[in-house]
Parts: structure tokens; C-alpha cells; sequence
């Protein structure tokens, strides 16, 4: 507010130029203050921040405002969905289009509620900005008009309690000094209305301050017979709420008493008289109305309380709510639906309060939706029951597809199977068939319309997608049989006629029959690999050859003649097994500690020597000292194969050189196992860790063990490739050598064959075809027999020798010998002793 500066005898008198000034600046601030004061009652009714008053008249300009205010209070006149540009996208993006100029409805919403054409307003003083002032003349007229209907809030009176900046005056004096026109009386915007609605102004100022007097005296029957005088012109009271009308009235009487004695003339002397202490009648209503709200939203909030649909809805069509849509048949739905906002409001603030009337509106329009969707939904389950009755399939479908039956997607092209399917179900039931009932039955057979679909098509990715969907409600799936259930299934599908349709039934007996095949085949599984490893255990290669060739095992192509070859094998990886789980064992501490496994201190068991041996060879390689870095490099530790003393300078010179590439101070060293962890090596502590360190920051100029056994190898090769480059001779004379000794054993083997190939021979012509056959097969056993020997490396473990010879004397004894019974006696001699030469030159090879 701005006030003149008092007049004294040392004070310069103010030019006509200045005082003009003053005053516009006064005006300036008046029109910005009730610009303030409509803001801030247009956000209390939209419930939305709008922007500043400076720039609050731009955003009147394309009407979107106005419209929506117009909604609040004549709902059936201003309809969102038809309002142009809703969320003013267009307008901050283009600016004022003339399509702007259809929300022309503020104009019908307060011809609607029977405002005063004095109020009104031309549409060129809004789009054209040809008189904004007016504007939010009618916006204040509009306000209090509305507050004594008791359908908007009161406006706030803010004179004197907000403060502008000067460029905000000098702003504002601008733009008033554009429209060259005379400000509205908007204090005088009461008795305009009270003229306009032919009030008796005298009568009702003779009420009004009866009832101050009435409400300062402080007694409740007094307060109440002055409210109900007819001049007062008072409406809604009621008797049971009088002494909260005198607590209200009486606070808002001192709050209006305080902002006098506020108020001044400029040199600090208060000038108000009674009149400025006293209520006004737009006032006293707009209390009544507020305490009559509060009580009705107690007796909505009790009737939740009670859960009682009668009294809920007595309770919402108090006058006082002034509720729309509250309809007698939906009470239910307005009991469920304030029933949930009123707990989700409680647990949001943590105690129980009354739902503002706002949420009670919103709760009623969002029960009336969903009571609309019910009934429609109940009208498609009934269409639903019909189609099915009459078997029309078509029909059906299309009736299942409506969205307002909400049920799961339907794909028309099954729908003989729908039918067929609802048939039969609305057949058990006895009658029409429900919701629910509906809902579960098509969401099931769409999900096996859809697995059939999949099978038709061999799509083996939406076979699976289907089958695993909780809605087919299958059940004992199991990923790992998924290939199986698919081939089965499509067997089952084409065995059909025309690729018949498979029911769920036929879908859950299959899936059972599969998981029960399955673990058939695993039991004798498992039973095969207990009988092969109880055979090996035993050391029983017939048994291991029992075990072989059972069904269950799955083994093709498994040959009698080399069976030996099989336990032999089996009993070396066995052998392998063993040894690995034994050193594991001794790593590894299993047993229950919290539920996890232990590992006892991998870390020193394995890792930290070969970090420490690496930091030792970096620190080598540091100093610089040749003989150092190669006696550290072959530390066994380390295994770096293949190191040469002559080659000492060789590795120093590399590994400098790689390790110059980089200069790092850090103290962690990182190193990668195989299977993907890190082991994390502290160059300080020499400790180590499996979990990396928070903070760790890692030294990339240490060299780890894999590019310092590169360098190595490196610096090897190029030696042994200069070494064989100046003895040519020697590579030539041992390549010489070498081929000697091949061509030696070569011979011994065409010695070998061309000794026994007569007797070979004469062995089938003297048997019979089978006998022949199988002397063939005894003529291979001994080469597989030597050939496995020898070419396993047995011939050195005394075990092994030992297991041979005990295989060699079964096959001689059992094999031959009764092959020698079916001979005759002629050849029974001639075979007896070219078995016995044989089998001393076996033993002599064994030995």
C-alpha cells in the first residue's frame, strides 16, 4: 500500500506531477491487490496454483480459465471434454488462436446461476484484452454472489496484507494507462448485488448488526433468534448448530476487528468506526455455510463409521453438500467407495480425519463409474448366457469380446471351441453361468487355444510362453522335459483328424505321462551307473560289460571284444575322479555353518605363495640384477617352464621393458583365476583376499603371472630358434636317427604279420563260417589287446600289467578253448600248439 508522506514544516510540497504519480501508484496497487485476492479464490475452486497476478490476466485471455472455474459451479452448462484446448499446449506453443474464442462459456455458467447483468462482461473486454479490469470485476462479483448461494468460497479480503515490488507498480501503472478507463467501486460490489435482488438494503444492515451485537454479547439463544430474522436474509440454519455459529461468528468478528485497528491514515492514527468491526451479511453466511458442510460431512463420516447404505445416503443429500450425481440404487457403491478413501486417507496421515467435501464429490462420481460398469457388465454376462443356450458360436464370441463383460482376450478364430466348452460347462452348472465363472473359463481356454495354435505352427518359443502362463492352471511343468512335451504333443495333435483340437485334459494327461516316462528312464539311469560303478568297484570287467550293454543305459554300439578296453577306461577316469574330489577335499572344509559352506582359507592354501613369488620377481625386476630375476623366476612356485640361465639378460631386458610401459604407486595387485574370480594382493601387508576392498584401486605397472610367462617364453623361443639355426647338422643327424627307429618298428610288425598270417589262415579252412568269424574276431581281440597295452602306456604300472594278464588268460581259456572243443582232433592238436608258442612270446613281451 502506498501511503503520502505527512506534511511538516521541513517537508517539500509535492508537485501536481508527483501527486499524480502517487495516485496512480495507489490505484496500481488497489488493482493489483483484488487481482491477488481473485487468484487466489479462482486456485481455492480449482484446486490448482495459477500463475502470478502480474501475469494472471494473460492467462484469462483464451477463456481456458474461466471455462473451468464455469465448471465448478454450473457443471451441466460447462463441459470439460468440449472445452478448446484443455491443457493450453496450443497456447504456450503458438500463442492466442481464434479457435480460443469458443469458450465463450463462462458467459452461459453465470447466466446459468442468475448473476446480475451488471456484471457481465463483452467477449472482446476477455480475447481482446479490450477492459481485463472488468474481468476481474465480474470474477469478484461472481465470488461473492456465488458465497451466498453457498456454492464457492469466500474471496479473501488481502488489502494491506500483500506488498508489491516498485517494478510490479510501475508494471501495472502502465498497463491501467492503456485502457484510459475509470476502475470499478469494488468495495460497493455487495450493495450492487443486494439493489439487484431487490433487498431491502435498510432492513438488512438493521439485521446484520443486530446480529454483531448478538454474537459480541456472547449468549447462543439471542445469536440464533437473530439469525433467523427474515431481513437478515440468512439461509440453512439449523438449531442444533447455533452455539457453533456463535463460536465461528465471534472469532471472525475479532479477526475483522483486528484488520481495522491495522489499517491507518498515514500519520499513525487509527480512523475506523463500528461499522468497520461489524460482520457483513455475505460474511455471517459464509459461516453458517461452513458449519453446516462440517456437520453434515460429521454425519457422513458416522454413517461410514456404522457401515450403513441409508444413512450414507440420507447423510450426502444434505443441501448443505450441495452433491451431484447421488444416486438411491448406487448406496452401496457410495458406502464401498467412501468406505476405501476414508482408510486410505487414514493411513496416509495416521489418524482418522473427516473426507473434505471435494473427496466426497470425487467419491460419489468415481462410485456411480464403477456401479455403471457393473450393471453393464451384468447386462453381457446375461448376452453371454444367451448365445451360449442357443448355440450360436459367432455370436458368442462377439459377446465375450465386449469390453464392458471384462473378460480376458478372446481369439475368434476358436470359436466353435468356446462354444462347445461353455456348453458344457453352463450344462453342469444347471444354469446360467457368472462372472466369475466366466472369466476363469475363458482365460483357461484361451491359453489352450493359444498352445494349440503353437503346436499347428511348430512354434516351440510360444508353445512354452503359453504353457508355463499361470492362466492354463497346468500343472507338474517342468522346464527340462520341455522338448518332450512339445514333440509328444504335436505326435498326439497330428494322429488327430484334420490336427484335432487338444482339450486341457488332453494337454494335463500328456504333461503327466512325459514327467512319468522321464523319471523311469532317470530310476534305471541311475540304477545303471550304481551297477557300472558297484562292477568297477569289484574290478569285474564282465560285470562292467553286463552293465554296458542293459537298455537303460542308452549305450550304442558297445563291442564284446573290446570289453576289457571299456573297464579299463572307465576304472582310469574313476581313478582320476578320485584323486580331484581327494585334493579338493583337502582345500575345502564342507559342513553347516549358518547354512553356507566354508572355505577355509583358499587364499594361503593356493594363491598367496604364487602372489607373493610374482611380487618377488616384479621387485627383480625393479633392481634391475639379471641373475636375480631368472633365479626368482624359476621358483616351482610359479611353474614358468622352459626358463634358461643362458637367457638371464634376455628376460631382465623384456620384462623392464614392459613393465616401463606403466608407473603406478598403488598397493593391490589383482589376480584372475580361470573360472572367472579375482584373488586381491596387498603389496604393503602381503596379504591377500577373495573379495575385492572398498576403495581399491589397482597397480597396473606390477607385471602378473601370465605376462611375465609370456615375456619368458618369448625370450626362450628366439633362443632355441638361434641354437637349432647354428647346429644344422645335429637337427639333421637326430632327424636321421629318428626315422631309423621308425622304419625298425615298422618291420617288426611286417615280421610279425607275415609269421602268422599261414596260420591264420589255415585256422578258417579247417573251422566252419562261424567258427571262422570268430576266429576272426580272436585274430582283432589280440591286436586290441596289444595295441591297448602298449599304446595306453599300462606297461608301465604293475596294476595294470597285472589286470592284463588276468584279461589275456580269461579270453585264452574261455574264448579258445572252446572254440578248440568244436575243431577236430587234427586241428584241436595243430591250434594247441601254435597257442602255446604264441603265448610265451606274450609273456616274454609283458615281461
Amino acid at each position: 500500500m502506498v501511503v503520502l508522506p505527512e506534511a511538516g514544516p521541513h517537508c517539500r510540497r509535492l508537485t501536481a506531477e508527483e501527486m499524480d504519480e502517487q495516485r496512480q501508484q495507489n490505484v496500481a496497487y488497489q488493482y493489483l491487490y483484488w487481482l491477488k485476492e481473485a487468484k487466489r479464490w479462482m486456485e481455492a475452486c480449482l484446486k490448482e496454483e495459477l500463475p502470478s497476478p502480474a501475469e494472471l490476466e494473460e492467462s484469462l485471455q483464451n477463456g481456458v480459465l474461466l471455462a473451468t472455474v464455469g465448471h465448478c459451479f454450473a457443471t451441466s452448462v460447462v463441459l470439460l471434454k468440449k472445452i478448446y484446448d484443455m491443457e493450453q499446449l496450443r497456447y504456450q506453443e503458438n500463442g492466442f488462436h481464434f479457435h480460443h474464442t469458443d469458450n465463450k462459456f463462462w458467459l452461459s455458467a453465470i447466466a446459468h446461476i442468475g448473476l446480475p447483468l451488471t456484471f457481465f462482461l463483452e467477449t472482446t473486454d476477455i480475447y481482446d484484452k479490450n477492459n481485463m479490469p472488468r474481468v476481474i470485476y465480474c470474477i469478484h462479483a461472481l465470488s461473492l454472489f456465488l458465497f451466498w448461494l453457498g456454492l464457492a468460497p469466500q474471496i479473501h479480503d488481502l488489502y494491506g496484507k500483500v506488498k508489491f515490488t516498485a517494478e510490479e507498480l510501475s508494471n501495472m501503472t502502465s498497463e491501467l494507462a492503456k485502457y484510459s478507463l475509470q476502475l470499478h467501486a469494488f468495495s460497493k460490489i455487495g450493495d450492487i448485488l443486494a439493489n439487484e435482488l431487490l433487498v431491502d438494503e435498510t432492513a438488512v444492515r438493521a439485521a446484520i448488526l443486530a446480529i454483531s451485537k448478538a454474537v459480541e454479547q456472547g449468549v447462543v439463544e439471542d445469536t440464533l433468534a437473530a439469525l433467523e430474522n427474515p431481513s437478515a436474509l440468512l439461509r440453512n440454519l439449523q438449531e442444533p448448530l447455533a452455539a457453533i455459529y456463535q463460536e465461528l461468528l465471534a472469532q471472525a468478528k475479532m479477526e475483522k476487528a483486528a484488520n481495522a485497528r491495522n489499517c491507518d491514515d498515514g500519520d499513525g492514527q487509527a480512523i475506523y468506526d463500528c461499522y468497520d468491526c461489524y460482520l457483513t451479511q455475505a460474511k455471517i453466511q459464509g459461516n453458517i455455510n461452513h458449519v453446516n458442510v462440517h456437520g453434515a460431512l460429521e454425519v457422513v463420516d458416522d454413517s461410514l463409521e456404522r457401515q450403513s447404505p441409508e444413512a450414507l445416503l440420507e447423510a450426502l443429500q444434505d443441501p448443505a453438500l450441495t452433491l451431484r450425481g447421488v444416486r438411491r440404487d448406487f448406496a452401496n457403491w457410495h458406502l464401498e467407495q467412501l468406505s476405501s478413501d476414508r482408510e486410505q486417507k487414514a493411513q496416509e496421515l495416521g489418524l482418522v480425519e473427516l473426507l473434505e467435501k471435494g473427496e466426497v464429490q470425487a467419491g460419489v462420481v468415481a462410485a456411480n463409474i464403477k456401479g455403471d460398469q457393473e450393471q453393464a457388465m451384468l447386462q453381457a454376462v446375461q448376452k453371454i448366457n444367451k448365445a451360449i443356450h442357443k448355440g450360436l458360436a459367432a455370436a458368442m464370441v462377439k459377446e465375450l469380446m465386449y469390453p464392458a463383460a471384462q473378460l480376458p482376450p478372446v481369439y475368434p478364430f476358436a470359436s466353435a471351441v468356446y462354444q462347445q466348452k461353455m456348453a458344457v460347462l453352463q450344462q453342469q452348472q444347471q444354469g446360467e453361468l457368472g462372472k466369475e465363472e466366466l472369466f476363469v473359463a475363458v482365460e483357461m481356454h484361451s491359453a489352450v487355444v493359444l498352445i494349440n495354435q503353437a503346436l499347428k505352427a511348430r512354434d516351440t518359443t510360444g508353445f512354452w510362453s503359453s504353457l508355463v502362463n499361470p492362466t492354463t492352471v497346468l500343472a507338474e511343468v517342468e522346464g527340462k522335459n520341455a522338448q518332450r512335451y512339445f514333440d509328444t504333443l504335436v505326435k498326439l495333435q497330428v494322429r488327430g483328424v484334420d490336427e484335432a483340437f487338444l482339450s486341457w485334459n488332453d494337454l494335463q494327461t500328456t504333461l503327466s505321462q512325459v514327467n512319468s516316462q522321464v523319471q523311469e528312464e532317470t530310476n534305471r539311469e541311475i540304477l545303471t551307473v550304481s551297477l557300472i560303478n558297484e562292477a568297477l568297484n569289484k574290478e569285474s570287467f564282465e560285470k562292467t560289460l553286463s552293465a554296458l550293454m542293459l537298455p537303460s543305459a542308452g549305450l550304442d554300439n558297445v563291442s564284446f571284444p573290446v570289453t576289457f578296453q571299456y573297464h579299463f577306461l572307465l576304472m582310469a577316469v574313476k581313478r582320476q575322479k578320485a584323486q580331484r574330489e581327494a585334493r579338493w577335499r583337502r582345500i575345502y572344509r564342507t559342513g553347516p555353518m549358518r547354512g553356507n559352506q566354508t572355505r577355509i582359507d583358499h587364499s594361503f592354501l593356493m594363491l598367496l605363495p604364487v602372489a607373493l613369488d610374482v611380487a618377488a620377481i616384479n621387485q627383480a625386476i625393479k633392481e634391475g640384477k639379471a641373475a636375480q630375476t631368472e633365479r626368482v623366476v624359476r621358483s616351482p612356485t610359479v611353474a614358468l617352464r622352459g626358463v634358461v640361465s643362458e637367457c638371464a639378460d634376455g628376460y631382465q631386458q623384456v620384462l623392464e621393458g614392459s613393465m616401463a610401459k606403466y608407473r603406478d604407486t598403488a598397493f593391490w595387485i589383482q589376480h584372475s583365476m580361470k573360472d572367472g574370480t579375482a584373488y586381491y594382493f596387498h603389496l604393503q601387508t602381503f596379504q591377500g583376499t577373495w573379495e575385492q576392498p572398498p576403495g581399491c584401486r589397482l597397480n597396473t605397472s606390477n607385471l602378473n603371472r601370465e605376462k611375465i610367462h609370456s615375456a619368458v617364453t618369448k625370450v626362450t623361443a628366439d633362443h632355441d630358434c638361434q641354437f637349432w639355426k647354428a647346429n644344422v647338422g645335429l637337427v639333421v643327424l637326430q632327424a636321421l636317427f629318428c626315422g631309423f627307429l621308425v622304419w625298425q618298428k615298422f618291420a617288426e610288425h611286417l615280421h610279425f604279420l607275415r609269421t602268422w598270417l599261414p596260420a591264420v589262415i589255415k585256422i578258417q579252412v579247417a573251422g566252419s563260417g562261424l567258427l571262422s568269424l570268430q576266429s576272426l574276431e580272436l585274430t582283432e581281440l589280440h591286436g586290441s589287446l596289444s595295441a591297448f597295452s602298449f599304446d595306453s602306456g599300462l606297461g608301465s604300472d604293475v596294476g595294470a600289467r597285472r589286470q592284463y594278464q588276468r584279461c589275456l588268460g580269461y579270453f585264452q581259456k574261455n574264448e579258445v578253448v572252446s572254440h578248440c572243443k568244436k575243431l577236430t582232433k587234427r586241428t584241436k592238436e595243430q591250434l594247441s600248439d601254435m597257442m602255446v608258442v604264441d603265448k610265451q612270446k606274450r609273456l616274454r613281451l609283458l615281461s
